[in-house]
Formats: C-alpha cells, sequence, structure tokens
C-alpha cells in the first residue's frame, strides 16, 4: 500500500458550500442487499470511496455482476452461486460480514472468513451468529472461516442486545436473512440507526415485509422472493457532521447540502450549547435532507458527551467533536460508551498542543488550547477526520500520516477542503522529508515512534 499524507497550513476560514455525499454505512448493507435476488438492484447517491471498492469486488467474487457509473451502482446475480467470501477481501474490511444473512437465506449457504479486529479494538460477530442461529442456521467455525447453512430459515423472535448496546451490523444482517425466511420474525433490542431504516426502505422496495425499523423492535414476515429495485442511499450523517465541524473550528461559514437534520438531533443539541450555529436556508426543506449554514459564535462554550447508540451521540463523531472542544473556553467531558479503546488521538492531539487527561473510557479536554502544526499518525477512520481537523485550526503546518483510513470515509476529502478554502495537500509520504529539506536546516519534524501497525485499515 502506497503511503500517503495531508500536509495541512491552518488558520484559514472555510468559507463555501458543499453536497454531502451517500453515506458509506448505509452503502455497504444496502449492495449486500444485493444477494437476495437475481434481479437488478441500483443504488443511486453512492460515494466513491475504498470500503465501496472493495465490497463489489468481493460482491464479483460472490457472482455478481457490477456496473459502476459516477453516483450509480447496478448490481445483478449471474447464475453463479459462490457462497465464499475470502479471508484476502474481507481483511481490508469489516462490513464484509454483512454478506453473512443474504448468502443464507437466498443460496443456503455461506463461507466467510472472519474479520479481524480494529485499531481501536475488537467488535465480535456473536451477535450476528446468535440471530442467525436462532432463524435454524447451523454455524461451525473452523480456520478462521465461518459457514453458516439452512434448507430454509424459520421465522423467530430474538433478542439482539449486547453489552455495548445493540449492534447495527447484526440488525441488518438478521433482518435481510429474515426477509426470505418462512413465518414471522420479530428482532427485540434492535439497533435504531438511520441507516437501518434506509436498508429496510429499499428491502421494503424488494417485496420485504418489514415494520418497526427506527425502533427497537423491527417485525419481519417472510416472502418466497425478492424482486430488483432502485433506491437513493441516505446522505452520511457523519461526513455531514465532520465537514460542519471544520466550518465551526475555524470560525467559518458553510453551507452544506443534504444535510440529514433528522439523523442529527443529539448532535445538533451539542453544537448549539458549545455556540455552533446551524440554520436551515429554507425553512420549508425536509428534516431528512435539507441545506443548512453553518456558523460558530466568537467564543465557544465547553459541554459533556457521552457516545450512545442511536438516537443518542454517535460514537464515530466522538474524535471530531473533541478537536473542536480543544477550542472552547473551559472543561469538557467526553465518556465514550460504545468502543471504550476509541481514543488513540488522544496521544495526537496532545503532540499538537492539546490539553487531555484521560481515565480509561473518559477525557477531559481542557480549552482553549492553542493548536501548533505538528506530525502525527492517524490510527483509525474517524481518529484522521479528528487531525485534519486540528490541523485546519493549528498555527503552522501539520502533517497527517495514513490518510488511508480517511479514504474509506471520505470521498477526495482534501479536495473539498481545498474548494472550501483550506490549504491541504496530499502527497507521497516518502515527500516529506522533501518538504522538510525545503523549509531549510531551522525546520523540524520530529516524528514520534508510531504505536500503530503498518497494515491497519
Amino acid at each position: 500500500m502506497a503511503m500517503e499524507c495531508f500536509v495541512i497550513e491552518g488558520g484559514q476560514r472555510l468559507s463555501g458550500e458543499v453536497r454531502i455525499e451517500g453515506a458509506k454505512n448505509a452503502a455497504l448493507p444496502l449492495l449486500c442487499c444485493s444477494l437476495l435476488t437475481d434481479d437488478t438492484v441500483q443504488l443511486d447517491n453512492v460515494s466513491d470511496h475504498a470500503d465501496i471498492d472493495n465490497m463489489l469486488k468481493l460482491l464479483g467474487e460472490l457472482g455478481m455482476g457490477v456496473e459502476r457509473t459516477p453516483g450509480r451502482i447496478r448490481v445483478t446475480g449471474t447464475g453463479n452461486d459462490t457462497s465464499e467470501a475470502s479471508y484476502e477481501t474481507v481483511k481490508k474490511m469489516r462490513a464484509s460480514i454483512s454478506v453473512l444473512g443474504p448468502l443464507v437465506a437466498k443460496r443456503g449457504k455461506a463461507f466467510v472468513s472472519l474479520p479481524g479486529g480494529c485499531a481501536f479494538g475488537d467488535r465480535p460477530v456473536d451477535l450476528h451468529l446468535r440471530g442467525l442461529r436462532a432463524l435454524g442456521a447451523k454455524i461451525e467455525m473452523e480456520g478462521g472461516y465461518i459457514t453458516v447453512s439452512a434448507d430454509r430459515l424459520k421465522g423467530a423472535t430474538i433478542f439482539l442486545g449486547g453489552p455495548n448496546g445493540s449492534s447495527v451490523g447484526a440488525t441488518e444482517n438478521v433482518m435481510c436473512a429474515a426477509t426470505l425466511a418462512k413465518g414471522r420474525t420479530v428482532i427485540e433490542g434492535a439497533a435504531c440507526e438511520p441507516e437501518v431504516v434506509d436498508v429496510a426502505r429499499l428491502l421494503r422496495s424488494m417485496g420485504a415485509k418489514i415494520t418497526g425499523d427506527g425502533s427497537p423492535r423491527i417485525v419481519i414476515e417472510g416472502v418466497d422472493e425478492l424482486s430488483g429495485a432502485s433506491h437513493s442511499v441516505m446522505p452520511d450523517r457523519i461526513v455531514a457532521g465532520t465537514y460542519a465541524i471544520a466550518a465551526a473550528i475555524t470560525n467559518g461559514q458553510v453551507v452544506l447540502h443534504d444535510f440529514p437534520y433528522d439523523s442529527l438531533l443529539c448532535a445538533l443539541d451539542r453544537w448549539n450549547e458549545i455556540g455552533v450555529r446551524i440554520e436551515k436556508v429554507n425553512a420549508a426543506d425536509s428534516d431528512e435532507r435539507c441545506s443548512v449554514r453553518v456558523f460558530s459564535e466568537r467564543f465557544l462554550r465547553p459541554t459533556t458527551i457521552t457516545t450512545q447508540p442511536h438516537p443518542g451521540f454517535p460514537t464515530d463523531l466522538q474524535a471530531q467533536f473533541m478537536a473542536l472542544l480543544t477550542q472552547a473556553q473551559g472543561n469538557s467531558i467526553i465518556t465514550e460508551k460504545i468502543y471504550t479503546e476509541r481514543f488513540l488521538h488522544v496521544a495526537e492531539l496532545a503532540r499538537m498542543g492539546a490539553q487531555i487527561q484521560r481515565n480509561q473510557n473518559v477525557c477531559v479536554i481542557t480549552g482553549r488550547s492553542p493548536l501548533s502544526g505538528a506530525e502525527v499518525m492517524a490510527s483509525d477512520l474517524r481518529a484522521s477526520a479528528c487531525l485534519v481537523l486540528a490541523g485546519l485550526a493549528a498555527e503552522g503546518e501539520t502533517i497527517v500520516h495514513r490518510v488511508y483510513h480517511l479514504d474509506r470515509g471520505y470521498a477526495r476529502m482534501e479536495q473539498v477542503l481545498s474548494r472550501l478554502g483550506a490549504k491541504v495537500q496530499r502527497v507521497p509520504a516518502e515527500h516529506v522529508r522533501e518538504i522538510a529539506a525545503s523549509r531549510g536546516p531551522g525546520h523540524r519534524l520530529g516524528l514520534a515512534a508510531s504505536p500503530f501497525p503498518q497494515d491497519e485499515g
């Protein structure tokens, strides 16, 4: 993998307009829904980044025909009922486990490699397997692979709550499998995230009978077959939140189009308390997708944040909010209750001058901390976004290493930020030393030894 960096010159106020891309965390399970039918499933508003590429490669290996044009993907069954998802593909993307339910429901068998952990801890697949086993599937695990088989799944009442709350991926996997099961399935403790609702919408368009999505109790009446359908992917609420914070942390003013207002109510509440204003451009716009203007008060205020399953504060915005809160006046507290190890960005923010004290899953951020440019190392997708945001607000030059993490969830972020007035360049990692040399003998990079493995994705 060719390593690349972002070189950011901080201190630029952002202004302009951005249209929010389609949600990665919705598009991936939506693509897996195509495995439930031999007809064509068409998705519009699909973003262009690495995880989508990997999912399309996996679907191709599973015998699906894929046509791709900018913003649109068409997936059609070819009659090749291959049911093996190899380690070489699955290891690149945890969302590969989402093929498990559709494969066993439609083809009667799935042979899928176990996905690995991630930089901030393991996220086990036991809830996925518990749900499929309750539907009558036989499950075997050997050599790092899961084999799931069933002549036909049978409806059941399933509880999917876990130690960290409900599981989005397990809810989507079991819901997909239950659409072709015989009889009625009730999922109790279901995830309520908007991405689950988006998957249910596509499945209903394909002929599935689903009610209750968006609540902790989803009911599915199984059908004999599903047909093709067309669907527009919901806007990405995490991307929307990230660019809203980019505007606020630079004291800029940005208009965000296709902003998923309804999906970000908890974050909107925190922004309002901090002093970040998000106002609809047109009051008549839908709360599902609207245009908003983002700007901030002169002095930001501290706040308290606790991550929770939806409709609580999203864990995927925790790191970005931490960057913002370094610029608030006073002490803020962030408690991470979803992924308790998701704080690897704290040490990197400290390299930039942030004052953050961590005690297990709680961080106290003391603002207003003047940030200064430094070389930092991205550990995961959202931590990468956090460090880019900090670089926008910092004085001087920030170099963010391993931005391939960003490409998994943001389409060409450096181009979006540059159009808004930021000074951001993507450069090969080996050019960093050349950049330092061009600054003269007084320029110091001082890159710390990295605690992160080279192949984290």
